[in-house]
């Protein structure tokens, strides 16, 4: 991988992800039992260990066989490095059943789909429902979602439905706001936004993971409640969020995390964050589901705006990437941070089309992928 040729691993204690974490970079050889003296892991803060190890060849995926793990790890898995699409400003009605064909046939792994209420962009369930009915394979996730404002029972309907006819297939990704602020009308809500986020991803988790819920909080009470038969696969529920109040989110309720707008030590430092919160918790993030959408192509003036919006005092030029070599060289310092998954957009329509976008996606980023 440009950047960092090292794929991600994770430290795995006992029977399951290590309490205690670590993160080294290991020398090829020292993985793989040559004759080289082992190198020993450096303890870390973080709850869960990612290691950096350099590999001969750049498609090993799997359980590192044959390796010695370093101190402290019973053994050590590879994890699985994913690029997603978004279409960002091609994903109207058109883009869509242009674009989701094209993503298909390509073997790309995702679609995302971003919550923009006014405009020509799809609305992101019924984008959702649309691209898993249109292809087989492709998975299909919300990026980023408000569940503030929508009631958590239908969501969760919603949810369960699609997970019954594209198992294996639904990514749903919340966040407390739209991320445009004129569209926060869109989503009325009678109290604290941040706290009815956290009782309905409370309700959310439980419509999704059992048959008979009963449930009185300050905002929602429901009561013998079931939305259906419950995933064969459970749902993971990802949040987005930067703020500290919302990653300590993400460790209490969420099973991963998407993040933007974020250098690759901010993001480092934000897993780190989840980790602990979730550890206060009494639960854990798999440290597979640390990710990050990045946007790829020209600074246009309203993304350069978003930008000074989200991040006040940051340079734009910091966060987009021109080009593909700044998206290889900059997946790579992700990766390096302790993040393996990842959605690219473009930052402006395409002046080539979707198929050109979609070819240089492959051709790009898809060889990263381990």
């Amino acid at each position: 991988m440009p950047g960092s040729s090292a794929p991600l691993a994770t430290c795995v204690s006992g029977p399951g992800l290590a309490s205690t974490a670590s993160i080294a970079r290991v020398a090829a050889a020292s993985w793989l039992g040559s004759s080289a003296a082992r190198t020993r892991a450096t303890p870390s803060r973080a709850n869960s260990a990612t290691v950096s190890a350099v590999m001969r060849g750049s498609s090993t995926t799997g359980t590192l066989s044959g390796a010695e793990p370093p101190l402290g790890c019973d053994r050590i898995e590879v994890m699985k490095v994913r690029i997603g699409v978004s279409l960002g400003p091609a994903a109207t009605p058109q883009g869509l059943t242009a674009g989701v064909p094209l993503l298909a046939e390509a073997g790309v792994d995702s679609l995302w789909l971003s919550e923009v209420v006014y405009g020509d962009l799809v609305e992101p369930f019924t984008g959702m429902t649309y691209a898993l009915a249109s292809s087989r394979h492709l998975k299909v996730g919300t990026g980023v979602a408000v569940l503030p404002g929508r009631h958590p029972v239908l969501v969760a309907k919603q949810l369960t439905t699609l997970a019954a006819l594209a198992p294996g297939r639904v990514l749903p990704v919340f966040g407390l706001r739209p991320a445009r602020r004129g569209e926060a009308a869109a989503f009325p809500i009678a109290g604290s936004r941040a706290a009815i986020f956290d009782e309905s991803l409370e309700l959310l988790r439980l419509l999704v993971t059992q048959p008979d819920v009963s449930f009185s909080g300050r905002f929602f009470t429901v009561e013998n409640a079931s939305v259906g038969p419950l995933p064969v696969k459970p749902l993971d529920i990802w949040l987005g969020g930067s703020a500290p109040e919302g990653l300590r989110r993400v460790g209490r309720f969420g099973d991963g995390w998407l993040g933007s707008f974020l250098t690759p030590a901010e993001a480092g430092a934000a897993r780190m964050q989840i980790q602990e919160a979730a550890a206060a918790a009494g639960r854990g993030v798999d440290p597979e589901h640390f990710g990050i959408s990045l946007a790829v192509g020209a600074l246009t003036p309203d993304l350069v705006k978003a930008v000074e919006r989200r991040r006040p005092g940051v340079e734009a030029a910091t966060l987009l990437l021109a080009t593909w070599a700044d998206a290889r060289r900059m997946i790579g310092e992700y990766v390096e941070a302790g993040l393996s998954k990842f959605v690219v957009r473009p930052t402006a329509p395409l002046p080539g089309g979707l198929e050109r976008f979609v070819d240089e996606f492959v051709a790009q980023m898809l060889p990263l992928q381990t």
